[in-house]
């Protein structure tokens, strides 16, 4: 074995993350496109308050919606589905092809079905309950 050690972080530091992203990033350039985009749509007040939005990465032809939140108080007025095509568009945009995301059992499984996504993955997590991995061709 070599001189190397290993060391538990945690929190992990900022340099450590920094060195381990950069490293992955420059692995991955090797096979894939290293160009990636994130944007996000956001839905707000006239005062500029953010009440919801949508964070994603749009990656070699492909959009990953990362989070979706509305505020309670905003929820089942039709946000949800406009914050969403508003994101298919953004990464249709730029070149997107297809969509995934993920959501556990207790969010929004029903939401995207009614949107048009298809499940291609469960895992049994966190104990107690599923999560749901589901795409859509854009």
């Amino acid at each position: 074995m070599s001189e190397l050690e290993i060391f538990i972080e945690a929190p992990p530091t900022k340099a450590t993350l920094d060195v381990i992203d950069k490293g992955l990033d420059v692995h991955n350039a090797k096979f894939s496109p290293e160009h990636f985009e994130e944007f996000a749509t956001a839905l707000k007040l006239p005062s500029g308050e953010v009440k919801g939005g949508i964070y994603a990465l749009a990656w070699a032809e492909m959009l990953f919606i990362k989070w979706l939140w509305i505020d309670e108080a905003h929820r089942r007025g039709g946000h949800g589905r406009a914050l969403m095509a508003a994101a298919e568009a953004e990464g249709r945009r730029r070149g997107c092809t297809a969509v995934w995301l993920d959501t556990f059992e207790f969010q929004a499984r029903p939401f995207y079905e009614k949107l048009g996504y298809d499940c291609f993955a469960t895992l049994d997590y966190p104990a107690g309950f599923k999560r749901f991995f589901m795409k859509k061709a854009l």
